[in-house]
């Protein structure tokens, strides 16, 4: 069920990134300013994000073997779309990516799903793991411009598309959700009015917004920095941004991992840590080689392990019936952290010529989350703050129930 899940969520985003390889073409093709193509890449992202929270919510109630296979089928509709004919303007692009956003939301299925067939001291190794699925964006980023230049602009598109029906047929035949799954009868409206009610909720979702919203911002608007910044060419900037992709994908896991065993605060901290450095140094727009290239990586590997144990922290502290909800609201915060920095980035570019002050600001950022992590989180994990660790049973105050 954990490789199931953990394809599923890596064939969507595959989907989901689709846009990006191609905003420096379409850059050129189009005639767009560097807001526009910065826009244009950061709609799926923001759709895809703000999806989540009532995806993850449906995926409490009616589980990962329903839900993927309907949001993977729903998503091969704006595959399509853009592959035969919404490519050839700005505003059918615009369309097109809004939709193609759902394709994001996968992540707040799988989560629950996954988080049901573990008990909690396996939880953040588990998590970690089906997180390495946001891989599927390197698998756009190492296929789509040479798919692009060797065939048509509509041959990724179909392929993906393939790829998304072979998968929800093969997860409505196969998908099984866990026996001990705990299913809330509540309506949708109070249980997201009970998620918003756990401190976890927000704590999560501001940690998530840096570490994987860094991850993802870098992911979509790379291409674009390595051209614009280092004069690359469209294809080393995108094999470039696969290798920082996959890096940050192969220490997710690890990050969870290590949050089983030192726990999920103190990795935290520490990738915070590193993202500051690494972007205070990248802000001085170094030689690519080899400092640029070292203070990129270091951040992908941060990144990375940030958004594991954040997920660990959620998986430790969360009512087991409200996984689901949680994890969408944190997941949309992730998102969203990884749509604003493009816009900014694209905008002060346009106004400077340099990116040092977009980098500058990730620094800033990333400081005060480290700060919040060592103390606000470090006290809610310490002292439980009413709210029982998953799989427990206690008093839940806050929300006014029993878990």
């Amino acid at each position: 069920m954990l490789a199931l899940a953990t394809v599923g969520f890596a064939v969507n985003f595959w989907a989901w990134a689709l846009l990006s390889p191609l905003g420096p073409r379409f850059k050129d093709g189009l005639g767009l300013s560097s807001f526009e193509q910065s826009l244009l890449v950061a709609v799926p992202v923001v759709v895809g994000s703000l999806g989540r929270i009532p995806v993850g919510a449906l995926t409490d109630r009616f589980g990962g073997r329903i839900m993927f296979p309907i949001v993977s089928a729903v998503t091969i509709v704006p595959v399509l779309y853009l592959g035969l004919a919404g490519h050839s303007s700005l505003t059918a692009l615009l369309i097109g990516g809004f939709f193609l956003g759902i394709g994001g939301t996968a992540f707040a299925v799988g989560v629950p799903f996954v988080n049901a067939w573990f008990p909690p001291e396996r939880r953040g190794l588990a998590i970690g793991v089906f997180g390495a699925g946001m891989g599927g964006t390197a698998i756009s980023a190492l296929t789509t411009v040479k798919l692009v230049d060797a065939n048509s602009m509509s041959t990724p598109f179909l392929i993906t598309a393939a790829v998304l029906a072979v998968y929800a047929m093969a997860a409505a035949l196969l998908l099984r959700d866990a026996p001990s799954r705990t299913v809330p009868t509540d309506p949708l409206a109070h249980r997201l009015a009970a998620t918003a009610r756990l401190s976890i909720t927000w704590q999560a979702s501001a940690l998530y917004a840096v570490a994987f919203g860094g991850y993802v911002a870098f992911s979509v608007y790379l291409p674009t920095y390595l051209k614009t910044g280092y004069g690359l060419t469209q294809a080393d900037a995108a094999n470039r941004m696969a290798g920082f992709v996959l890096l940050a994908v192969a220490m997710r896991p690890i990050g969870g991992w290590l949050s089983d065993r030192v726990g999920p605060v103190r990795v935290l901290a520490g990738s915070l840590a590193v993202i500051v450095a690494g972007a205070v140094v990248q802000s001085f727009s170094p030689a690519l080689a080899p400092v640029g290239t070292i203070a990129f990586l270091a951040m992908a590997g941060a990144l990375g392990a940030g958004s594991g144990a954040t997920f660990a922290l959620v998986a430790l502290r969360t009512p087991a019936n409200q996984v689901g909800s949680v994890t969408g609201v944190v997941g949309a915060a992730g998102g969203l952290g990884g749509f604003l920095p493009p816009l900014v980035m694209g905008s002060l570019y346009g106004e400077y010529g340099t990116y040092a002050a977009g980098l500058a600001l990730l620094a800033i950022v990333a400081a005060a989350a480290l700060v919040f992590t060592l103390t606000r989180v470090r006290g809610a994990a310490e002292g439980g703050k009413g709210e029982p660790r998953a799989g427990g049973r206690r008093e839940h105050r806050a929300a006014g129930t029993t878990t």
